[in-house]
């Protein structure tokens, strides 16, 4: 008999399976790979690629190339799989028994899973009507739980708001644990909403980015933590070593140089949320929530029978079905403009025939 480790199989999984999509926008993809230069280049340095050997100088030069842009040491940076992986690795390294992990909900799915994985309590702090964190709320949970780990995402995923910055430092200046703020989409934003100038006023505070989104390497999985260098050092150890491969370093590492090249497709993502959500205010039944992301969320009464209207032909949104406080919701990532304006004639459609 196969002895699994006690609770693994009440741990909820995250659905990653796919089919072939006319028009896929159910995972806050970038609708386009990489800009033709920066493919170029990419594949050029990829072509000089030692296989033979570990990753090691091409961890240390991404590295210090994102601790210069953002005047950090270089020790204070650490980069793993995603953030994804950056996330559960703390989890972990502040969770196990006794401990408890604060984070707001709905917010990323897998803060619920990671919890469990970590073998901590999960404590979540519901958000207002409007999505939005009530500070007080939170900064109370976090004291009464006698939270290790304290996380908030902004902006939000999945509902597209952001938490104001002066919260974010209102809530780092009353907690005394690890307060993570993962900033996934903050590009969206604009680096002016970004906790990364805190950064000097509160060791306890860590910023989590990726390359998934507005850079467009989902495929490639790198992402990065900037916080105080004995958080990286302790957070280091729950890191098999060699982690990350030298493939996807490179190609980030290049990207990186090169992220002034993007900021056409982030500002034109940008302007689809706000063109794409101000057609879908008109349409009847329709609630459309503001958006500093690469998507948008959608309530309607109706909202499973046309998640399955669009399945029909072959457009995958995300859809949450009767999820806690996401009931009746669809998230749809931005596609291209041709791409939004197949879509949003699919919904008025919709609407128009089934009211």
């Amino acid at each position: 008999m196969l002895k699994y480790r006690k609770g693994i199989s009440d741990m909820p999984a995250y659905d990653v399976a796919e089919r072939d999509w006319k028009l896929k926008l159910n995972a806050n993809e970038a609708p386009t790979s990489l800009p033709p230069l920066v493919e170029e280049r990419v594949l050029t340095r990829l072509s000089r690629v030692s296989f033979n050997r570990y990753p090691n100088h091409e961890l240390q030069d991404l590295g210090e190339q994102i601790a210069d842009q953002y005047k950090l040491r270089p020790e204070q940076i650490f980069l793993g799989n995603g953030s994804s992986e950056i996330i559960e690795k703390l989890f972990f390294a502040f969770g196990g028994s006794g401990h408890s992990i604060v984070y707001p909900e709905p917010s990323f799915s897998m803060y619920r899973i990671y919890v469990k994985a970590a073998d901590a309590k999960g404590v979540p702090v519901g958000l207002e009507e409007d999505y939005s964190l009530d500070r007080e709320k939170f900064v109370r949970a976090v004291r009464e739980s006698k939270a290790s780990l304290a996380v908030v995402c902004t902006p939000n995923n999945p509902t597209g708001n952001l938490i104001p910055l002066e919260d974010i430092e209102y809530i780092a200046q009353n907690i005394e644990c690890a307060f993570l703020v993962d900033e996934a989409y903050l590009e969206f934003a604009g680096e002016k909403e970004s906790a990364v100038p805190l950064l000097k006023k509160y060791p306890h505070l860590i910023v989590a980015r990726t390359f998934s989104k507005a850079y467009g390497l989902a495929a490639a999985r790198v992402g990065y933590m900037m916080a105080d260098a004995a958080i990286v050092e302790m957070t280091e150890k729950a890191f098999m070593p060699y982690h990350l491969n030298v493939l996807s370093l490179v190609t980030a590492d290049i990207v990186y140089q090169m992220r002034d090249e993007f900021l056409p497709r982030i500002y034109m993502l940008r302007d689809e949320c706000r063109r794409v959500g101000d057609a879908l205010k008109d349409m009847p039944g329709l609630t459309v929530y503001p958006s500093h992301t690469n998507f948008i969320l959608l309530k309607y009464a109706k909202a499973v029978e046309l998640n399955e209207y669009l399945t029909e032909r072959g457009i995958g949104v995300r859809s949450y079905g009767s999820a806690p406080r996401l009931e009746n919701c669809l998230r749809v990532s931005m596609g291209t403009r041709e791409e939004n304006d197949v879509w949003l004639k699919e919904v008025q459609r919709f609407i128009k025939e089934k009211g």
